[in-house]
């Protein structure tokens, strides 16, 4: 069986438009068939992004979108936050395609590369946000947490959505076990949001 964070580039084509707004400012996404929350954006994304915004102002930085499916959270905070260098990653080659599309206005600021969790991609980041693909299961969800931690700055920052029935308990267990201060941010309708800091 497949799944939206498989590859997907010869299936059937199905664009829309979705639309969002953060910090009083409007955003129309295009979206595709076989991604990640194809009709709108989800809940899960959305309050990612809010609580990213509420906590990081404008500064010079390197962001990576991990898993950045159409490129939602990078596109977004990227926009708002313009001093951000950006990097959106995904295993699946439409979605990145989409992203594409929708990073377009961001110029040259953001660099959109195929990558199963961060297997191509080098350096360190300063922040790194991740709506991990449960689907997946726990052993590549696991895995994305320990390459994140493996590449983030010193005094860096990794923010995770996660709902409580898809296992942040256990999150928060496995980010206490690579991090040495682990924060949850936001709760809200069932969701958590983790600020994890300082990896071990």
């Amino acid at each position: 069986m497949s799944h939206y964070f498989d590859p997907k580039k010869n299936a059937p084509h199905s664009y829309q438009t979705i639309e969002a707004e953060f910090e009083g400012r409007k955003f129309s996404l295009l979206s595709d068939s076989h991604v990640f929350s194809r009709g709108a954006i989800d809940f899960g994304s959305s309050l990612l992004i809010s609580t990213i915004l509420a906590q990081e102002e404008n500064r010079k930085l390197t962001f990576l979108d991990l898993g950045t499916g159409i490129g939602v959270v990078g596109v977004v905070v990227g926009t708002l936050r313009p001093e951000f260098e950006l990097l959106l990653s995904d295993v699946n080659e439409r979605a990145l395609a989409v992203a594409k599309k929708n990073a377009a206005a961001l110029k040259d600021r953001a660099e959109i590369v195929l990558s199963d969790g961060l297997e191509n991609i080098t350096g360190l980041f300063d922040l790194i946000a991740l709506n991990p693909p449960i689907r997946a299961g726990k052993e590549t969800i696991y895995r994305l947490y320990r390459e994140a931690a493996a590449q983030l700055a010193p005094d860096g920052a990794l923010y995770i959505v996660i709902r409580v029935k898809q296992g942040a308990k256990s999150t928060q267990t496995e980010l206490e076990r690579l991090f040495s201060e682990v924060e949850v941010l936001e709760r809200s309708k069932a969701y958590r949001v983790f600020r994890a800091r300082s990896p071990k």
